[in-house]
């Protein structure tokens, strides 16, 4: 990615230091808030194209610290420690500017997918996030439920075909609002990994067709 290396060579200084840690906190407090204080908090903050019509602009920004409406302490604290371990992994191997740069990408997507369906939220961006860290080390593995050992790709798989099956029928039934949104959702990882995806799927076609010939040479 030569681009985000010219980009990190000027720019870099801008880059923010701990987001991801900055955005999970947010979203815990927001979530305290939310479900001890003021639950009138968490329509504020969502982002929506009737609120950006009224000039309530602070929800291009605020977005980004709204949890999942998970009633549940537990899951709560799964959901933010699993994403507090992937986007510190990635901030780690990218550097502060490279980091900040993604999930920009991420929030300009969500934006995006709020002027077209009328809502946008983080769960693209973070699905973008776990993709990134499944692109870029598919071997690691992790405890499913616990007690389970899976290899972080095989989720990323799993997590892959929901998202292109969300994409097809909303295609089929005519949705293109919806599938815009589903496909800029993931903005920050089509910029950075998007001429890989591309090319490594070219290559699995050329090593089919190379072995369906062959085979079919020897029958």
């Amino acid at each position: 990615m030569k681009w985000i290396d010219r980009l990190n060579a000027r720019f870099g200084r801008y880059g923010i230091p701990n987001l991801m840690n900055i955005v999970l906190i947010g979203q815990v407090v927001v979530w305290i808030i939310t479900m001890f204080v003021n639950r009138n908090l968490y329509p504020m903050l969502m982002l929506t194209r009737s609120g950006l019509a009224h000039l309530e602009l602070w929800r291009l920004v605020s977005f980004i610290f709204v949890p999942t409406l998970q009633t549940n302490l537990f899951y709560f604290a799964l959901e933010i420690y699993f994403y507090w371990w992937v986007g510190n992994a990635l901030e780690r191997a990218w550097g502060d500017f490279r980091f900040t740069v993604y999930w920009l990408a991420g929030m300009v997507g969500a934006i995006l997918s709020c002027l077209i369906v009328g809502v946008g939220t983080t769960s693209g961006l973070f699905l973008s996030l776990f993709f990134a860290y499944a692109w870029m080390w598919p071997d690691q593995q992790i405890l499913l439920f616990f007690f389970i050992p899976v290899k972080v790709k095989w989720i990323g798989w799993v997590s892959g075909g929901i998202w292109l099956l969300d994409l097809v029928q909303a295609l089929l039934y005519r949705n293109y609002g919806t599938a815009l949104s589903l496909v800029f959702g993931l903005a920050g990882f089509l910029l950075f990994f998007g001429g890989e995806l591309w090319r490594w799927c070219r290559d699995q076609v050329v090593s089919y067709k190379r072995r369906r010939d062959w085979n079919n040479k020897w029958k």
